[in-house]
């Protein structure tokens, strides 16, 4: 089946681009659906259809049709292959392509305050540790 345009989901998309490892998508939609110890928690929408295999930054944007969605997390090689699970943010509005990665335990300061449009993307990406990856402000 050919991939025209990402899904459309009540919450923040969460792609499966890389399906070399099952045990670890599992692991990846555990750690960044559980609730911070503030009771905060991301409202995510997990898809994993092969048909979405490999997907590079650039096809993600191509496909992201609708300007309803500002954002995508991306699930790919890199998360699975990484022990802490960064998972790649992209956006889809203000600076089409630019990307960070985020660690499960910050995904729900990221998708909350990203889907209310209560801080910007720049934000979060302006505050990547050295390797691209935000693990929270301070």
């Amino acid at each position: 089946m050919p991939v025209s345009t990402l899904p459309q989901t009540l919450n923040s998309l969460v792609l499966r681009t890389d399906f070399s490892d099952d045990a670890a998508w599992h692991a990846v939609c555990a750690a960044s659906s559980a609730p911070s110890p503030e009771g905060f928690a991301a409202g995510l929408s997990f898809v994993s259809e092969l048909r979405f295999a490999g997907l590079t930054i650039e096809e993600v944007m191509a496909l992201a049709g609708s300007p309803r969605r500002s954002f995508v997390f991306v699930v790919d090689g890199v998360t699975v292959r990484d022990s802490e699970m960064p998972i790649l943010v992209i956006d889809l509005l203000r600076e089409p392509g630019r990307w960070f990665r985020v660690v499960p335990a910050r995904m729900w300061s990221v998708e909350n305050n990203l889907s209310l449009a209560n801080m910007d993307f720049a934000n979060f990406a302006d505050n990547v540790d050295p390797d691209g990856t935000f693990r929270g402000f301070g």
